[in-house]
C-alpha cells in the first residue's frame, strides 16, 4: 500500500478534540448499555483514530507517544468510556506490530481494524500440530464488543508440565462472549468477558512473553520504526495515563460549566463562584491536573526520547514510568474528589457528568497495573537498590 504523509499530532488531537459533542451525546447511553454507542465507534475510526499505532504500510500514522496520550485525554475530556476503549485500541494494536509480518498482514486485511487484548495469562494452551489449542476465560475483556481481533495471554503447557505465559492472536468470531460487564464505573467501555473453547491458534500467531518482555520481537518490517523499538509495559503504561488524565480535564471543565449563577445551600453564599471556600477548592484541584499533566507527559516524552535514540532502558526508568502512570491516577482521584465535593447537591443526578467522572476514575485506579500504592512500591523499591518484584516492568 502506498504511504501519504501522517497527519501532525496538532491535527489529530483536533480531530479527538471535535469529536467531544457526540461522545458527551451518548455517554449516558453508553453507561447505561454497558457497551459505546455506535457513533462513537465510528466516529472514532472515521477520524483515524485507531491508526495512530498501525504502520504507514497498512495506512496508519506511527503515531508517538505523545500524540496518542493527548489524543486519548482529549476524547477522555468528554466520555471515560470512550477513551479507555480507544487506549486499549492502542496498546493492542501496537501490540499487534510485535507479531510476524504475515499475521500483520491477518490483522489489516480489515480497514481500520480493532484489535483488543489482555495480558493476564488466565487461559491455557496445550500443543496441537501448527500450534496450539486454547481453552479459559478472559475478564476484563475492554473493547472486545467492538473489535475483530484478540491479542490474550496464555500459559503454555508443555509436555514436562512446566508452563510458559504467551501472547496469542484470536479473531473475536472465535470466542465466546460472557456478558458480565455490570460495574460502578468505565460501563460503557463494554469490558465483558470472553471465552476460547478448543480453539486452535497457528504457531506463528503464538509470541513468547519472555521474549515481548526482553523487546525481542517478531516482525521484521516493524524493527527500523522508532515506534516499536520500546518495551511493551512502559509504553502501555504511558498510553493509558492519557485516560485518567482525560477525565481530570472533563471534570475541570463541567465544574466551571455549572459555577456561574449558583450559591451554597443553606448558607448566606448567594454565588458558589464568589465564596473563599469555592477559591481554595479549584486552586487545589486544578494544581492537582496540572501535576498530573506532567506526569502523564513526562512517561510519553521518555517513551518517545528511548525510542528515537535506541538506547536501553534502566531498571529505574522502566518503573519511573510505573511511577508516574500511578500518581496521574492518585492526583486525578484527588482532584476530582475535590470536584465534585464542591459542585452540590445536584451533581449527583446521573444527567451531571461529573458523577459519572467521579465513578470512572475509581475504577481506573483499582486496575491492577494502575493501583496507585502498587506502582509507588515499585518505584520505591527500584530507588532503593531492589530486584523489581513483577515481570510487568
Amino acid at each position: 500500500m502506498a504511504t501519504a504523509q501522517a497527519p501532525s499530532r496538532q491535527e489529530l488531537v483536533q480531530r479527538a478534540r471535535d469529536l467531544g459533542p457526540v461522545l458527551s451525546k451518548h455517554a449516558l447511553w453508553s453507561e447505561e448499555n454497558r457497551r459505546l454507542h455506535d457513533d462513537v465507534v465510528a466516529g472514532i475510526s472515521g477520524a483515524g483514530l485507531t491508526r495512530l499505532r498501525v504502520p504507514a504500510r497498512y495506512g496508519g500514522y506511527e503515531s508517538d507517544t505523545r500524540t496518542v496520550v493527548e489524543v486519548i485525554a482529549e476524547l477522555g475530556r468528554a466520555d471515560g468510556s470512550a477513551a479507555w476503549s480507544t487506549a486499549i485500541w492502542q496498546i493492542s494494536g501496537w501490540i499487534a506490530g510485535l507479531f510476524p509480518d504475515a499475521v500483520q498482514d491477518e490483522f489489516h486485511a480489515v480497514p481500520d481494524v480493532r484489535v483488543c487484548g489482555i495480558l493476564s495469562p488466565s487461559a491455557v494452551a496445550v500443543p496441537a500440530e501448527g500450534g496450539v489449542v486454547v481453552n479459559g476465560t478472559w475478564a476484563f475483556n475492554s473493547a472486545a464488543l467492538h473489535s475483530q481481533w484478540d491479542t490474550n495471554a496464555a500459559l503454555l503447557r508443555h509436555p514436562d508440565g512446566s508452563m510458559e505465559p504467551v501472547m496469542t492472536a484470536i479473531p473475536l468470531s472465535d470466542l465466546e462472549i460472557v456478558d458480565d460487564w455490570y460495574t460502578s464505573g468505565l460501563r460503557g467501555s463494554g469490558s465483558v468477558s470472553t471465552t476460547a473453547r478448543d480453539v486452535f491458534v497457528p504457531a506463528e500467531r503464538v509470541l513468547r512473553m519472555s521474549e515481548v518482555l526482553r523487546e525481542r520481537y517478531s516482525s521484521e518490517l516493524n524493527a527500523a520504526i522508532p515506534l516499536f523499538r520500546g518495551p511493551l509495559l512502559p509504553t502501555a503504561c504511558a498510553t493509558i495515563s492519557g485516560v485518567t488524565l482525560g477525565l481530570a480535564w472533563g471534570a475541570r471543565d463541567a465544574f466551571f460549566e455549572r459555577l456561574p449563577g449558583r450559591g451554597i445551600t443553606y448558607t448566606d453564599h448567594s454565588s458558589r463562584q464568589q465564596a473563599q471556600l469555592t477559591h481554595l477548592q479549584v486552586a487545589e484541584a486544578v494544581l492537582r491536573v496540572d501535576e498530573a499533566e506532567f506526569h502523564a507527559f513526562r512517561a510519553a516524552d521518555l517513551v518517545d526520547a528511548k525510542n528515537a535514540d535506541g538506547s536501553p532502558w534502566s531498571a529505574e526508568e522502566r518503573a519511573r514510568v510505573r511511577g508516574d502512570m500511578g500518581r496521574v491516577g492518585r492526583l486525578v482521584k484527588e482532584a476530582v474528589d475535590i470536584f465534585s465535593s464542591a459542585s452540590g447537591g445536584t451533581s449527583i443526578y446521573q444527567t451531571v457528568p461529573i458523577q459519572r467522572i467521579e465513578r470512572d476514575v475509581r475504577v481506573v485506579n483499582q486496575h491492577a497495573i494502575m493501583h496507585p500504592d502498587t506502582n509507588a512500591e515499585l518505584y520505591g523499591r527500584i530507588l532503593c537498590g531492589l530486584e523489581p518484584n513483577t515481570h510487568y516492568i
